[in-house]
């Protein structure tokens, strides 16, 4: 099943100009930061062009499929994107579920004003601002699926970064989760700066 429009067009009929799709990757990784992107269709955006019309949720692509599309998304003008990353640090001091609460607040700051939210799983922002959250919402609405390949090449790009910071982890390829792989070289290495010393500790025990 591919993603379409039609949640987008019917909030567009009821009166929500700016509606705002938005997702998170790197929730369950053991280091880097997690990431959120947001996707704001203008309601001139009538049919999905031919060029994203594989859009979808991000996992079910190749790193190809998403590199391709991601550089569609961020240049096509029919749309805007915000994207925001919690850092590990942060993470562990307040917590993944009010890191990404504050991501998503830091992207519709950065895309506002807002007049409704999609969001993918159950998630809610903390404010009665118009919202809905649905699950597995990358799988079936245009606007969280754009969000969730802009979200994931986004943090594939930092965490290739920080394989060359930090080239004893490999971080290029596996970007931070928790692989037999990347425990192996934990448990040698112990944990770097951009470790989730919250998320690591709790494995080790």
């Amino acid at each position: 099943m591919s993603p379409d429009l039609r949640l987008e067009k019917r909030l567009w009929q009821e009166g929500y100009k700016r509606v705002i799709g938005l997702d998170e990757v790197g929730r369950g990784a053991l280091a880097g930061p997690v990431t959120v992107a947001g996707v704001l269709l203008e309601p001139t955006f009538k049919k999905i062009p031919e060029k994203l019309k594989e859009v979808r949720d991000s996992k079910t692509l190749t790193a190809c499929q998403r590199e391709r599309l991601y550089q569609e998304l961020i240049h096509c003008s029919a749309l805007s994107w915000g994207i925001a990353s919690i850092s590990a640090r942060r993470i562990d001091k307040i917590g993944i579920v009010q890191a990404i609460t504050l991501a998503m607040i830091q992207v519709t700051k950065k895309l506002a004003p807002i007049d409704f939210s999609i969001l993918d799983g159950e998630l809610s922002l903390p404010w009665p601002k118009q919202q809905c959250s649905l699950v597995r919402a990358d799988n079936k609405i245009f606007s969280v699926a754009a969000a969730s390949i802009i979200a994931k090449v986004w943090r594939d790009k930092l965490m290739v970064h920080y394989d060359h910071l930090y080239p004893e982890y490999k971080f290029r390829q596996h970007k931070g989760y928790g692989t037999l792989e990347h425990r192996k070289r934990i448990n040698r290495f112990g944990l770097s700066a951009i470790h989730r010393q919250s998320f690591c500790h709790s494995w080790q025990k």
